[in-house]
């Protein structure tokens, strides 16, 4: 009883964040045993995939010695999350790198894409939804029900081909999809990671021109596959409070129009916040196809090389890294959810 009126005297978004805090830790912890495991299924000998076919039995055992890899599962597994604990993810077979050192290097890459992506998304989603319901048997209603059917069954690597084919290829309006910046241009110097935000920081536009264009392909493609599903979304809750009694009620009282349409779409962001919620952790997937397909050398191209190489560590660093990052997503968007309606208590 006495702790009550200090919890509740804490701001809103804190006793969410309190909350949700404690189940964050299991969470990663059951994922970091179930990759560790499943990781270990995969076909392929580490091994044998460094020193190649013509390595002898004895090369191949000493070196699967010093891996650890005739070690029980049991204790590769404390072993490994030893290392986890004191922030060692272990050494890259492919790279020779620890495997921090290259989540580092290229976690900015994967997230500059998503964030701008999912950015597109959001505003191109909702602005269509909201026009749809707001001026019905209009073009952005028609556009929204076509698109929206469509959008959910096109395959993002086929999209981002037909993007390069057309925009690159044939018409020549986007630049070459190889990479992050330019080869003839240096890289802004590192402050966020993102190559427009320090390319904005550093006042080098060279850098910005060419960031911003090699950007405009990936971005591109990962929103047209995912802002069908968030144009529907926002449809349908917003078309549910715009026929509500209360906005009815509004537009009888003489509110303005534009007024009107922010306390609906006020209403209506609790379902479409937890599927932008959603799809941040799909865009982080997609990105394993979308990064090799535009050679973009972020977590998803990681990613595959490490399959390829039967990598353990850095698939598990990968893998990880996803976890934590969905986690946090998940995390933030209950705390946007419960302050954007009041109604529920914490």
């Amino acid at each position: 009883m006495t702790l009550s009126p200090t919890w509740q005297r804490l701001p809103r978004f804190l006793r969410i964040l309190l909350k949700r805090l404690p189940m964050v830790f299991p969470q990663v912890l059951g994922v970091i045993f179930v990759t560790f495991m499943l990781v270990r299924l995969l076909p392929g000998d580490p091994a044998l995939l460094m020193l190649g076919n013509m390595a002898t039995e004895e090369s191949i055992d000493n070196l699967r010695e010093q891996l650890g890899l005739n070690d029980s599962l049991l204790t590769q597994f404390v072993g490994y999350l030893t290392g986890v604990i004191q922030g060692d993810l272990g050494i890259s077979l492919f790279t020779s790198n620890p495997v921090v050192v290259d989540l580092m290097e290229r976690a900015p890459a994967t997230l500059e894409m998503i964030f701008y992506a999912m950015l597109l998304t959001v505003i191109l989603g909702v602005t269509v939804a909201v026009l749809a319901v707001v001026h019905p048997g209009g073009i952005a209603d028609y556009v929204s029900r076509i698109y929206g059917m469509a959008a959910g069954a096109i395959p993002d690597f086929w999209v981002g081909l037909l993007l390069i084919f057309f925009l690159f290829a044939i018409l020549g309006v986007a630049p070459a999809p190889f990479g992050r910046i330019d080869p003839m241009i240096a890289p802004p110097p590192a402050v966020t990671g993102f190559y427009t935000f320090d390319a904005l920081i550093a006042g080098d536009l060279a850098a910005l021109k060419s960031a911003a264009g090699r950007l405009i392909l990936p971005v591109l493609t990962l929103t047209i596959v995912n802002a069908g599903a968030l144009m529907k979304m926002s449809k349908t809750a917003f078309a549910d409070i715009w026929r509500a009694e209360f906005i009815r009620h509004q537009r009888a009282s003489g509110l303005a129009q534009s007024r009107i349409i922010r306390n609906a779409l006020r209403n209506s962001l609790p379902p479409v916040i937890t599927l932008v919620g959603f799809l941040m952790g799909f865009l982080l997937g997609a990105a394993v196809l979308v990064e090799t397909i535009f050679s973009w050398g972020g977590l998803g191209q990681y990613a595959v090389q490490a399959v390829t190489y039967s990598d353990y560590p850095a698939l598990q660093g990968f893998v990880l890294v996803a976890a934590v990052f969905i986690l946090v997503v998940y995390l933030v968007v209950d705390i946007l959810y419960e302050l954007t309606d009041p109604r529920i208590q914490t």
